[in-house]
């Protein structure tokens, strides 16, 4: 570098600037409303004062909005922002050394140690002048002061005062700023990409009398779904299903006639991607479930599945999208020892990639035209990176609001690549997270590590390709137990409902799947019954409406309880108004006891303790005047509780 590259008389050093992913590659990722902290390292040569502020604005906009950064000590700095509208947002650190903040430390000293100031006080007068530049009389008449001499100890005195500290904080001497040198992004998504609560059904399995359900069928289920709370209903594919290998009950590679197959094996002589299952309804009847759900605040959640059966007419129509074997045949798919002759991928390696990519694009913009707002992709992480990246950035530039889930339960760095490149949320490993250690570790990775920044976390206590091992042979309480984590730990959660509703708990054996699974058959549900679950269900999800605290996942403190079977975790909004403290038996046969802390300082509370608690599901009311406090969870009762906390002030 030549000498006219430094900036000579910027002193300060600037790294480690965060959120800042993969050097600015991606923006991090907020909702409207919520808060974005930002750190960095931060330091200059020498003993003299540091000071540096968070600059931020709307990407559009010309002007920046400053916040101070705090020292937290060992040269890392912190500064906040919230987002308010849905925008991107462009955030940079600058810092530079206060020299008037360093004068007013080095004068306190001198003062105390009962030296000759005068020469400091003519300095500091030179000082508030340059910070004035004649434009503020109050600072500029205390210049003047410190240079009268008679007035020596009067000014020694007020230097010292909390009136003259406050100065020194208010009008910081600026000049020499280091700038750190990128402008880095947030990307602000809606409310629902933050907070949303999932019901997955089959639709053909809808129907009271055991034949094939329809989209009537599913409007006729919306009343029930909308009183237990939730707010997307997700429905596996609704196309035409593949009659050549067509895959049988219990993923038979031969099916019976009269068999349905699996939703996932797209396309035959009916139609593709663009078109809807005959015995489902039609189009029309699609529109009219989208609507009517839209009039109860449920949003259709549709499956997309960039896969094919081999009747499917991309498959004549386009052979060279398939990878084609050296007989002749096409390549179906496999995840050995797992095959999948039902199904044809896409072979993103094709010489007419672009012709591939595009028309992948125009089957996400037809279902936004029919209504769709919301796509759970299935296997993302088997489809090229780089599509992804494209095609959704190419649908939110014209579509703003759509929300993308991945479902892709597959190693750490592939789930974090696809939430970077655009994924709104993202299955998790919460379905195989169990112990207490497990679980607190989890979320301590997900809320407080980097990927906080970029993944958003979707959990799932089930679905129709997973039953897991602790839930197999299980009553239901362990039901129970998973489902309120799930809804409390997170706050965007799903369930795939009918399974869970009624406790579908016979795997095939050796296996986390389910015995006589949907995918491949028509269930039959009695839609009319509830019982315990139901009615948790509705409780838990009455609390998530009614209490913002439970509404995002970030907000997550987990408090001590010295009990292996019993965790505890505090939630809040940040200006504390909402405080919600969830307690859970992770036991589902045994009665636990144990005494849960308080976090005094989290809830700001002093030697006197008055804290009102609300069971939301009992409807309880306690009151706690101690820092640790009695619990007793019997789970054939209720295994959580879930308390509003309110905080009484000292009456002394």
């Amino acid at each position: 570098m030549t000498i006219e590259q430094y900036a000579g008389q910027s002193r300060v050093v600037i790294e480690n600037v965060q959120p800042e992913l993969d050097g600015g590659l991606y923006p991090a990722k907020r909702t409207v409303g919520e808060r974005v902290d930002v750190t960095a390292d931060i330091f200059s040569d020498g003993h003299d004062h540091v000071r540096a502020s968070l600059l931020y604005k709307k990407s559009k906009e010309k002007n920046w909005q400053r916040v101070e950064l705090t020292h937290l000590g060992n040269d890392i700095w912190r500064g906040s922002f919230y987002v308010t509208e849905k925008t991107d947002y462009l955030f940079t650190v600058e810092a530079w050394v206060d020299h008037f903040e360093t004068w007013y430390d080095g004068f306190k000293k001198k003062a105390d140690a009962m030296l000759n100031v005068s020469l400091e006080l003519k300095e500091g007068a030179l000082m508030l002048e340059q910070i004035s530049k004649g434009k503020n009389k109050s600072l500029d008449q205390l210049a003047k002061q410190f240079r009268d001499e008679n007035k020596y100890q009067e000014n020694i005195d007020y230097i010292r005062s909390n009136e003259f500290a406050d100065i020194v904080h208010q009008y910081p001497l600026r000049e020499f700023e280091t700038r750190y040198p990128k402008q880095l992004r947030v990307k602000v998504e809606s409310v629902k990409a933050n907070y949303s609560t999932w019901y997955e059904l089959f639709p053909r399995s809808t129907a009271s009398s055991g034949k094939h359900g329809t989209f009537h069928d599913v409007i006729r289920l919306l009343p029930r779904i909308e009183a237990m709370g939730f707010d997307v209903l997700y429905l596996p594919p609704i196309h035409p299903i593949g009659k050549i290998n067509r895959k049988g009950k219990n993923n038979n590679v031969k099916s019976q006639p009269g068999e349905p197959g699996s939703p996932w094996a797209i396309g035959s002589d009916e139609g593709g991607h663009r078109s809807i299952h005959p015995e489902l309804g039609t189009l029309e009847d699609f529109k009219q479930l989208i609507a009517e759900a839209k009039n109860r605040g449920i949003d259709i959640a549709m499956d997309i599945a960039f896969q094919c059966a081999p009747d499917h007419p991309y498959v004549k129509e386009h052979p060279d999208w398939f990878k084609q074997r050296p007989d002749g045949s096409i390549q179906y798919a496999e995840n050995p020892p797992k095959k999948y002759q039902d199904i044809y991928p896409f072979n993103f390696e094709s010489n007419d990639w672009k012709g591939l990519w595009q028309e992948l694009k125009s089957i996400f913009l037809f279902w936004i035209e029919q209504g769709v707002t919301i796509f759970r992709v299935d296997n993302p992480h088997t489809k090229a990176f780089s599509f992804w990246e494209w095609v959704i950035a190419e649908v939110q530039q014209q579509h703003p609001d759509i929300i993308f889930l991945s479902e892709a339960f597959t190693r750490p760095r592939v789930m974090a690549a696809l939430a970077k490149m655009g994924y709104t949320q993202s299955y998790t490993y919460f379905t195989w997270r169990v112990s207490k250690q497990e679980l607190t570790a989890y979320m301590n990775e997900l809320v407080n590590g980097p990927s906080r920044n970029y993944f958003r976390p979707n959990f799932w206590p089930n679905t129709p390709d997973i039953l897991p091992y602790h839930l197999q042979h299980q009553g239901e309480n362990m039901f129970i137990i998973r489902y309120v984590l799930a809804a409390t730990l997170s706050s965007n959660y799903g369930m795939y409902g009918p399974a869970y509703e009624f406790y579908d708990n016979t795997p095939v054996p050796g296996k986390e799947e389910y015995m006589d699974s949907e995918k491949y058959e028509i269930k039959e549900h009695n839609w009319r019954k509830t019982n315990r679950m139901t009615d948790i269900i509705t409780l838990v999800n009455k609390a998530r409406r009614e209490h913002p605290a439970l509404q995002s996942t970030w907000n997550i403190h987990f408090c001590n309880i010295h009990h292996d079977q019993l965790m505890a975790f505090v939630k809040l909004t940040d200006d504390r108004k909402d405080i919600i403290l969830v307690v859970v038996n992770l036991d589902p046969h045994s009665t636990q006891q144990g005494y849960v802390q308080l976090p005094k300082d989290l809830l700001v509370l002093g030697d006197y303790i008055n804290v009102k608690l609300h069971d939301l599901l009992t409807g309880e009311h306690f009151t706690w005047t101690q820092e640790w406090n009695y619990i007793e969870l019997n789970p054939h009762k209720i295994p959580f509780h879930i308390f509003h906390l309110t905080i009484h002030e000292s009456y002394l």
